[in-house]
């Protein structure tokens, strides 16, 4: 049975000025639901290979799901896109007032699928179900802050740093307390000429099912271990638990604990806080504290990147450093690591860029000039770390398929290894996070637990961000995967079915990938994580560069792939993706096989269906 629902999609041409709106092919919405799984279905049938990121011919999706407005905690939406950073697939999500006022204005429809440049700056109006393009060149240069002030209704636009194209850009709402962070989306944004998504609807009215089965799941999400924690430190306390055991990434990936963590930590915040984000909520989200002439809301990985990874240890210097970035609409991950690998090269003395660890002022200097792309260096930098390392000839700062690395060091977690290197998107943890288990059992856990570990996670979240469920109260959810819910809304799926479709997702984005050049070789970790760790609980602890390729080899058999990292044509029909497939795709030509252990017995590797952690 199909939703009565969200049926349609809003395409808006912005080279034609014309916003039209169309059905949604009723096969599509049950097998990729909505969010990462629709975005996916509509990237793969209209991009040609090669499509230039940053072109018109590029697609730019705001997309919500199927129960948007109605789940536990904060809504949020999904930005897809080609990645400007990457050349890959991209899945951006963000929280805030946004995606419910998306889910308002649009009653009936997934969202924005937006194509084409406009000549001028534009703005995008979207009310009672309409969508309107207008002038938005006095807009132009403003900041996240400035725009959001500017305009009515829930906005989602972009900064300078997305005007200037930075291929990490992000797209900013509630004047840049939340962002579509990873990848450069806010980048596809400012090639398109589009300023700000200003869109006005009040969340819609759920049935007494609905609104029954919402109080029950925030209820369990309250109960929960990850919305205790979310409670009480939200995702600051990620400094903490990763400086413990000794995953921390410090001064630019130089070592595994940072010695004045203390300072950038929860209790720092919680000492700075001028509030919390939800007040009245039993999970409250991130602490409000001063920064600069404002406020902001400090994240794990804005303390983890702009603090220990560049020897920064004032809090207030850190949150000014965040605040930055999300005033200028940049992923503070990627612009951390730009930072932290220019001080790194000026230690080395490959540029001479007067750089120090720990100077905040001249980090915060660099990170302007890198938004604006002012000077040579700060033009390099603004393209990645792997354009600058190319340029000046000094590597040492990693990266996947060309995207920064978050501050969890794989060299003290091995199944991180294989959750960066297989990440559909490049070197990213939300993908899965083994590091939360194997950190404490590292002499106990098998290339069999970190392989089931991640597959199990990859695609349980593909799963979710098809929903586009909140990240931590989706955990309540990885039981049924959202049969429950669905089921509420006259949609016919089971637990089986969603696990299945969260393999299909994350398999026809490795399609798309795939169709874009990407193989084996791009599915490979940096150098640098074969110097041991020189300190912590973790010291002496490389990434074994042999133990990955078997490793490695065992997720692509678990996966049903070929040793080259492509899916096969009998995985391809398995899941329903025969008919989906071009010409243009590469398929493997048989599958990878199991590695054997010690005593030549088969190990026991969890099947894409798995649940995982």
């Amino acid at each position: 049975m199909s939703s009565p629902g969200r049926r349609d999609v809003i395409r808006v041409d912005l080279s034609a000025g014309a916003v039209t709106r169309e059905r949604v092919p009723e096969d599509w919405r049950h097998d990729f639901l909505g969010g990462k799984g629709l975005g996916a279905r509509y990237l793969y049938e209209e991009l040609d290979a090669g499509t230039d990121p940053l072109g018109p011919a590029n697609r730019l999706a705001f997309f919500i799901g199927p129960l948007s407005g109605y789940l536990p905690a904060e809504s949020r939406y999904a930005a897809v896109t080609k990645s400007p950073l990457t050349g890959a697939f991209l899945d951006s999500y963000s929280g805030g007032s946004f995606a419910d006022a998306l889910a308002g204005a649009l009653p009936d429809a997934f969202g924005l699928l937006i194509e084409g440049a406009a000549d001028e700056p534009v703005r995008l109006t979207v009310a009672d179900g309409t969508a309107t393009l207008t002038d938005a060149t006095d807009l132009w240069g403003a900041d996240a802050a400035e725009v959001d002030d500017a305009l009515d209704g829930a906005v989602a636009c972009i900064g300078p740093a997305g005007e200037n194209e930075v291929a990490y850009a992000t797209i900013a709402s509630d004047g840049g307390d939340h962002h579509a962070g990873r990848g450069g989306a806010g980048a596809v944004m400012g090639a398109k000429r589009l300023k700000a998504v200003a869109v006005r609807g009040d969340p819609p009215d759920p049935t007494e099912e609905l609104a029954a089965l919402r109080e029950r799941y925030d209820d369990a999400y309250r109960d929960d271990d990850t919305g205790r924690w979310q409670a009480a430190g939200e995702t600051v306390e990620s400094v903490d638990f990763a400086n413990e055991v000794g995953v921390l990434s410090t001064r630019g990936w130089q070592g595994g604990q940072f010695d004045d963590a203390g300072d950038i930590g929860v209790e720092a915040v919680r000492e700075a806080a001028t509030g919390r984000e939800n007040e009245d909520d039993a999970v409250p989200g991130g602490f409000r504290v001063e920064a600069g002439d404002g406020e902001s809301v400090p994240r794990g990985g804005t303390l983890m990147s702009l603090g220990a990874g560049l020897g920064i240890d004032d809090f207030d210097d850190v949150a000014r450093l965040g605040a930055t970035c999300d005033l200028l609409g940049m992923d503070a991950i990627s612009a951390g690591n730009a930072v932290a690998w220019t001080m790194r090269a000026t230690d080395a003395t490959a540029i001479d860029a007067g750089l120090d660890f720990g100077d905040a002022d001249a980090a915060e200097a660099l990170l302007e000039a890198i938004a604006a792309r002012s000077t040579d260096l700060g033009d390099t930098l603004a393209d990645g770390v792997d354009a600058a390392q190319s340029r000046y000839g000094a590597g040492t700062v990693p990266t996947v398929k060309s995207m920064e690395l978050p501050a969890y060091d794989p060299r003290g977690a091995a199944g991180m290894a294989l959750a960066y290197a297989t990440s559909d998107r490049g070197g990213c943890h939300r993908r899965a996070r083994p590091v939360e288990r194997e950190a404490f059992a590292r002499d106990e856990w098998t290339d069999a637990d970190r392989v089931t570990t991640v597959i199990g996670a990859q695609n349980v979240r593909s799963t979710l961000w098809s929903l586009v469920v909140d990240d931590f109260a989706g955990e309540t959810m990885w039981e049924d995967l959202g049969a429950e819910w669905l089921q509420a809304v006259g949609l016919d799926h089971d637990r089986e079915s969603l696990a299945t479709l969260g393999e299909r997702v994350w398999t026809l984005v490795r399609l798309f990938n795939v169709r874009e050049g990407f193989d084996r070789s791009d599915d490979s970790l940096p150098d640098v994580f074969e110097e041991p760790l020189p300190d912590g609980p973790a010291a002496g602890r490389t990434v074994d560069r042999e133990a990955f390729e078997t490793m490695l080899g065992a997720y692509y058999a678990a996966r049903g792939w070929s040793p080259d990292g492509r899916p096969t044509p009998a995985t391809v029909d398995r899941l329903g993706l025969a008919d989906v497939v071009d010409d243009e795709t590469p398929l493997g030509t048989s599958p990878a096989v199991h590695p054997a252990d010690r005593d030549g017995r088969e190990q026991e590797y969890g099947h894409g269906h798995g649940h995982g952690s």
